[in-house]
């Protein structure tokens, strides 16, 4: 047997399934995520900005079978997002390991089943998958999640009404460019899903503009701005597979009426008077 079969064979003994592949990306980026409060604070920041990037090359490498056109950024995105919505929120929770643990074993799960989903999203691309509707329904929920952490991290540095607008619009677009596409899958973005991904966003960003003249906790806007997410973009998604009825647009609206109800209830609109 001469060396280059010897190797080869080897190789094929320790090459990772894909499975192994995703598992060693998230232990790698659930390390990532401690070693980010371990830091000083003025490291802290760059820190989040090079997990995040991290994150990016590690699921690309991951999911790098069939990765084509857009799917560069359509299935990339939602991870690293993830990431970062993780690492910023994990700065408002209060210093102590009781509070570092249980967040870094959520990321872990959380950031595996989003491995999972985005490979099927990859698979299902190219063909058929029983398990695309599962997916979806995980990778919209942790959309959802992600959005909320990451809005409720922006208004909590309270930045100029400008800044929150800009963020906002960049959060919004990317986030439902995403979730849209999930809808249809493929290497390219369909200019419905482009339009629609702007038209919503500006909706959200017209919403930010409006409460930030407004006495509302940051907690309560975000909860809002997520529940207007959750309408405008299930909705857009029903458009997208053409099964939007009148019933959908109905629930839709009486989940942001109840929210916005709430706010009217909590907030405290004389101030201190």
């Amino acid at each position: 047997m001469n060396v280059y079969v010897f190797v080869k064979r080897w190789g094929r003994k320790l090459a990772f399934s894909k499975r192994q592949q995703l598992v060693t990306v998230t232990l790698l980026l659930t390390t990532g995520l401690v070693l980010t409060q371990l830091v000083g604070g003025d490291w802290r920041y760059p820190m989040v900005a090079a997990l995040s990037l991290a994150t990016y090359l590690f699921a690309a490498v991951g999911l790098r079978k069939g990765l084509a056109g857009m799917e560069w950024v359509t299935l990339l995105t939602l991870p690293t997002l993830f990431t970062a919505a993780i690492a910023l929120f994990y700065f408002l929770l209060p210093v102590r390991w009781l509070t570092r643990v249980p967040v870094a074993v959520l990321y872990a799960v959380g950031m595996y089943a989003l491995l999972l989903t985005e490979n099927i999203y990859n698979v299902a691309a190219d063909r058929t998958i029983a398990l695309l509707r599962a997916a979806q329904s995980i990778g919209y929920l942790l959309t959802l999640l992600t959005y909320f952490l990451l809005m409720q991290t922006v208004l909590a540095f309270r930045f100029a009404s400008g800044v929150v607008v800009v963020l906002t619009a960049l959060i919004s677009f990317l986030l439902l460019l995403q979730s849209l596409w999930s809808m249809e899958l493929g290497d390219r973005v369909s200019r419905r899903v482009w339009y629609l991904s702007a038209a919503l966003t500006l909706v959200l960003v017209e919403l930010s503009w409006v409460f930030s003249f407004l006495p509302v906790k940051t907690t309560l806007q975000a909860l809002f701005f997520t529940t207007c997410f959750y309408s405008l973009s299930g909705m857009a998604q029903q458009y997208v597979v053409e099964k939007l009825y009148k019933k959908n647009v109905i629930e839709f609206f009486v989940v942001c009426m109840v929210v916005f109800l709430l706010i009217l209830v909590t907030t405290r609109w004389r101030g201190n008077l």
